[in-house]
């Protein structure tokens, strides 16, 4: 395969040969229900997710947290198993078998053997289609849901994250935690939650992938039967749901610092500010900014921070991006009298490679990094399933490694250096959990509680 392969919802199939010999197919069922497969040669175990397009940004007023409340519901059982007899199919054969909820998506996920792979797929089509949310459970899984909220707020870099994330995308549905909050959980109702089982998890917004020792066609025979058999009608004719539109939003900073007092031997600082969205035709551009800025030993921020200083054991950069938003930061764990001069010097590399660049040593560095990086995670087949259900219900493209490496092959210094310019012009935010105060900051360049956009 040389060039990006276009997923059109109208394509009822699809079949290319991928880098190494894999080979991707694509069935549209129908009823809209989407299903991918990249059977890969040699393997002997396969990963299988079920996708939803529905993520924590499309609650409304009264369901927040709903989407993470169904990822749990759906272990709890359905008219046919048990949460138990989901369990034990699963540790019967030594399967794993997890989900996640995501702002834009959730995924309900197995691993096995490839002769356990039809199991895997009919427990997860039941669980997906048929769970009953019992009242009794739904309010179990309650206290279990505040229970793991509670246990991320005992995190200080888990509240330093969230707090991050509102501070720069705002009242954006994309700044809310996906999780949810202990008061949205508490509030959030039975009917509510089953509300939105029914409205979302529907056949346009499946999307089934499967890679590793897989055969597709056996495959998209087992996931028509498992549907039909929790009563869907995939005889009558729909389009699969639209993919979410990737026109930049327009975001209002929510604020530009964010400060929580706590009696802690570090502070855990993130800074930064909007990044590109997932379409973005600069995202390679952004891979190599942020390898060399923040991702790995030898990059600015690491070399910098704590080899020459000693000022910091973890630092890094990092992005994520969305349909029509992204984040751009940078992240260090230190103590609380070297917080300000941490910040400066995060701040100060990002706007030293806005000004002048990286060097062609860097670029040549980041892409062997990113390259090496891209194939060895091509090794687990959890990787090569996640990415065919981001391209399905993201992008619409799909990019295997020999056109991942052409596309950062064609990455050029001048570029980086525009894109750092970019995100260096934009309203910065900073947000910081530890034994420290705003006052603390209020000499850095760059930080405004002044009404900023993006």
């Amino acid at each position: 395969m040389n060039r990006a392969v276009r997923l059109p919802l109208d394509l009822p199939e699809l079949d290319v040969t991928a880098a190494g010999g894999s080979r991707v197919r694509r069935s549209v069922l129908p009823s809209g229900v989407r299903i991918l497969s990249e059977s890969v040669p040699g393997a002997q175990s396969a990963t299988v997710g079920y996708w939803v397009a529905v993520g924590s940004r499309d609650e409304t007023a009264g369901g927040f947290g709903s989407t993470h409340f169904l990822e749990h519901l759906l272990f709890k059982g359905t008219a046919e198993r048990s949460a138990l007899d989901i369990a034990v199919a699963f540790d019967a054969v030594g399967g794993e078998n997890n989900a996640l909820t995501a702002k834009e998506h959730t995924c309900y996920y197995a691993k096995v053997r490839d002769l356990d792979l039809e199991m895997a797929v009919t427990v997860l089509a039941d669980m997906v289609t048929s769970s009953v949310l019992d009242a009794e459970e739904f309010e179990s899984e309650r206290g279990v849901i505040l229970e793991e909220l509670a246990m991320a707020d005992d995190d200080p870099g888990d509240v330093a994250g969230e707090r991050f994330v509102e501070a720069v995308l705002g009242a954006h549905p994309l700044g809310r935690p996906i999780g949810g909050s202990p008061e949205s959980i508490r509030a959030v109702g039975r009917d509510a939650v089953w509300q939105h089982y029914r409205r979302h998890y529907s056949p346009g917004e499946l999307v089934i992938t499967v890679a590793g020792a897989v055969d597709h066609d056996a495959l998209v025979g087992w996931v028509e039967r498992g549907l039909r058999t929790a009563g869907w009608d995939l005889d009558v004719a729909a389009s699969p749901a639209a993919r979410r539109p990737d026109a930049p939003a327009r975001i209002e900073r929510g604020s530009a610092l964010v400060v929580v007092d706590r009696p802690l031997e570090q502070v855990n600082l993130y800074v930064g500010t909007t990044g590109i969205n997932g379409s973005d035709e600069r995202r390679s551009e952004l891979g190599v900014l942020n390898a060399v800025l923040g991702g790995g030993m030898s990059s600015r921020l690491f070399q910098e921070i704590r080899e020459k200083r000693g000022l910091a054991y973890s630092v890094y950069s990092y992005a994520s991006a969305y349909s029509d938003a992204g984040v751009f930061g940078l992240y260090a764990g230190c103590a609380p009298r070297n917080a300000p001069e941490v910040v400066d010097l995060m701040l100060g590399q990002l706007r030293t490679i806005a000004s002048d660049g990286i060097t062609a040593e860097e670029l040549t560095r980041a892409r062997g990094q990113m390259a090496g990086g891209a194939a060895l995670a091509l090794e687990d087949s959890d990787t090569r399933m996640s990415r065919l259900g981001r391209s399905e219900l993201g992008t619409g493209e799909f990019l295997d490694l020999d056109e991942n490496l052409r596309r950062l092959d064609g990455v050029q210094l001048a570029d980086v250096q525009r894109l750092a310019a970019d995100l260096a012009e934009r309203p910065l935010s900073l947000a910081a959990v530890g034994a420290v105060t705003e006052n603390d900051f209020t000499g850095i360049a760059g930080l405004s509680d002044e009404p900023s956009a993006a």
